[in-house]
């Protein structure tokens, strides 16, 4: 593609986001950027987080990945489905009782101040360091894809990225992350779908022989029943389970947007209707990826070693000038859909965990605007250092880190709603400090220890298992209700 049309399509993109932002943040309060009023139709923001869920690692790497492990990430899928019905069913009555504005004032009134700011800053930590390590890959491929031509360094590439997230998130908040996320979500699907309509129409398949051509090919297997192996159905069933509860359920970032429905039963009919399109979106993931493969061999393409490098290597070599501007539009709005929602997440979990502020005080609207402005500095930074380190299995491992982090917001939250026990508070920041170094040690040794054993995302489990048994150790009968 030319640098003029990659600079006219990426300036029409932003260009539609800023009137979105001007439009929803009109007279906007503290209460707005927080809460959206509590007004945000459900339907609105069941579609918009298909584009919250799916960044630009899943847009680049769930294709890809199809041609290491077929179709078992659907097991994954299936675990995240229960794991959605769950959230509306258990967690979003007890957010929508207890009228929260952060989620992680609930571990203030069940356990006490310690226990909450562990929790907070647990989310704080693990959503930095992800919304991060995101961002760096989607810009790494813009960088490498389009703007390197342009002569634009890769630290201005992030800076230009954070600061025009930063403009149109820093009036409404998450009342306009829900509307931008419904345009990003159009761009991500219409992205999937018509490069599959795009790939068929090269192959020369009909609808018929395009289903097929998907169901019988190799790479669409699914069920994977060796215990050993990190794709085994019930390691990754209850994984997709235990990420959903933690990344979406427990995660301020995600609950927000749920948090801005008018009722109880809108938020539940959000994240119900939500679970349906989140799998369907993602089959059109796993059925591109075995059209991109399919592709690739028809036409006798090498296929590039990193199997995250294929999407992009087809969709901007060799599927024409069409293909690569929906691929640029799809990356983008994958890359803001989750980075605009963290930035907003991060800065109201500091506001209302850390610095008490009341969402409802007007002259509380100078401090949000600074802590604003100091996490998109803060993400900037971590985003930089990332690129310094420059070795991908460095900063690879740094963002599993921040997996480890999610373990006892599984534990606290699990804690406090299946049992009555009072815990002893002064304790909870060594439990959860404890916890996920006992969970890294146990994992480095599985195989030696346990037969072969390797662990895959079921450290979540162990993890969150460990923080409830260290709080169970720590709790008073004496204390019970």
């Amino acid at each position: 593609m030319s640098t003029t049309l990659i600079s006219i399509i990426i300036l029409l993109f932003f260009a539609l986001l800023m009137a979105i932002s001007y439009f929803s943040s009109r007279h906007a309060t503290n209460d707005t950027f927080f809460t959206g009023n509590r007004r945000s139709p459900w339907y609105l923001v069941a579609f918009g987080m298909i584009g919250s869920t799916i960044s630009g690692v899943t847009f680049i790497s769930v294709p890809g990945e199809v041609g290491n492990s077929a179709w078992t990430y659907l097991q994954f899928l299936i675990g995240n489905f229960f794991g959605y019905w769950l959230i509306a069913l258990v967690l979003i009555p007890l957010y929508y009782k207890l009228n929260l504005v952060s989620i992680y004032t609930y571990l203030d009134q069940r356990f006490g101040v310690r226990s909450y700011k562990t929790g907070a800053f647990f989310f704080l930590l693990s959503q930095t360091i992800g919304a991060s390590f995101r961002l760096y890959l989607a810009a790494g491929v813009l960088q490498i894809g389009f703007l390197e031509a342009l002569g634009i360094p890769f630290w201005l590439t992030v800076l230009m990225t954070l600061f025009l997230i930063w403009i149109y998130t820093y009036k409404a908040g998450i009342k306009t992350v829900v509307w931008t996320d419904t345009l990003q979500t159009l761009f991500i699907l219409g992205a999937v779908g018509i490069t599959i309509f795009m790939i068929s129409k090269q192959l020369d398949l009909s609808s018929k022989e395009l289903v097929d051509t998907v169901v019988h090919h190799p790479y669409s297997r699914i069920f994977d029943l060796d215990w050993q192996s990190k794709t085994n159905f019930f390691k990754q069933f209850f994984a997709g389970l235990g990420i959903v509860l933690v990344m979406n359920g427990l995660d301020q970032n995600m609950m927000q947007k749920n948090l801005t429905c008018k009722t109880q039963k809108d938020a539940q009919k959000n994240v119900f209707w939500f679970s349906f399109a989140f799998i369907i979106a993602n089959i059109f993931f796993l059925s591109l990826g075995v059209m991109l493969y399919a592709f690739a061999q028809q036409k006798g393409i090498a296929i590039p070693d990193r199997s995250d490098d294929l999407f992009p290597f087809l969709a901007l070599q060799h599927f024409g000038t069409f293909a690569g501007a929906l691929f640029l539009l799809g990356i983008l709005a994958a890359a803001y859909s989750s980075a605009d929602s963290a930035l907003t997440a991060l800065t109201t979990s500091f506001c209302i965990d850390f610095l008490n502020i009341d969402a409802k005080e007007p002259k509380s609207k100078k401090t949000r605007f600074f802590v604003h402005i100091g996490f998109s500095l803060l993400m900037f930074v971590v985003i930089v250092l990332f690129r310094i380190i420059n070795n991908d299995s460095v900063v690879t491992a740094v963002f599993r880190v921040a997996g480890y982090t999610y373990g006892p917001l599984l534990g606290l939250f699990a804690f406090g709603i299946l049992t009555k026990r009072k815990v002893y508070d002064r304790l909870v920041p060594a439990i959860g400090i404890a916890s996920p170094l006992i969970t890294y040690f146990i994992n480095i040794n599985s195989e030696a220890w346990f037969n072969g054993y390797q662990f895959g995302f079921e450290l979540l489990w162990l993890n969150g298992a460990l923080t409830f048994l260290g709080m169970l150790i720590f709790s008073n009968l004496k204390n019970d209700e």
